[in-house]
């Protein structure tokens, strides 16, 4: 235990020193490196929430996978790090469907740790998402985004301009519960 005396002195040198510095907050395409982290942070959403419809979690090469479709497609996965490798987020669009007429439409992901979260990381992530997208020709993004526990998600989703389009109930269960889904779209103008 530390004496009122030591305890004072340790705080008057850390306020000599002044606060931390931030580290910076950036968003990059995601790269093999990242995948572990980018795996544990959806890991923890499979095993905790019912935000997904994953029920088991997904080992290192699924994302191996997921990582080369995208760039097969040339469509964006990205990472939200704080500072240069400590992957804080990931957010990518993959094809809605494989008929070729749907081509140009996507579904988008997006997964904060819960260092990330309440801080308007989310904002920033889906937006740069949304602009790559445009970038590489997307004509719309679907979000499929659970009824239940995903209330900052709807509201991330409207608040860029997703448009609700429908609700399918109870079409999945989790942790022994029927949860359903809504679908949000964004027409990109193409």
């Amino acid at each position: 235990m530390v004496d009122s005396e030591t305890r004072w002195r340790m705080v008057r040198k850390l306020r000599q020193k002044g606060p931390e510095p931030e580290v910076p907050i950036s968003i990059r395409k995601a790269t093999a490196q990242d995948l572990p982290q980018i795996k544990d942070i959806y890991n923890y959403f499979i095993r905790n929430t019912v935000v997904t419809f994953d029920e088991k979690p997904l080992d290192l090469g699924y994302w191996q996978e997921k990582l080369e479709v995208l760039d097969k497609f040339d469509l964006p996965f990205l990472v939200l790090c704080k500072g240069e490798l400590n992957v804080i987020g990931f957010a990518f669009v993959a094809p809605w469907r494989q008929r070729s007429g749907y081509l140009k439409v996507v579904e988008n992901s997006i997964y904060l740790s819960a260092a990330a979260t309440g801080k308007k990381l989310g904002t920033k992530l889906l937006n740069e998402l949304i602009r790559e997208s445009k970038n590489v020709g997307v004509r719309e993004i679907i979000a499929v985004i659970a009824d239940r526990g995903a209330d900052a998600s709807i509201a991330l989703h409207k608040k860029l301009g997703f448009q609700e389009q429908g609700h399918l109930a109870k079409i999945a269960v989790r942790f022994g519960k029927p949860i359903g889904s809504y679908l949000m779209s964004l027409n990109l103008g193409k």
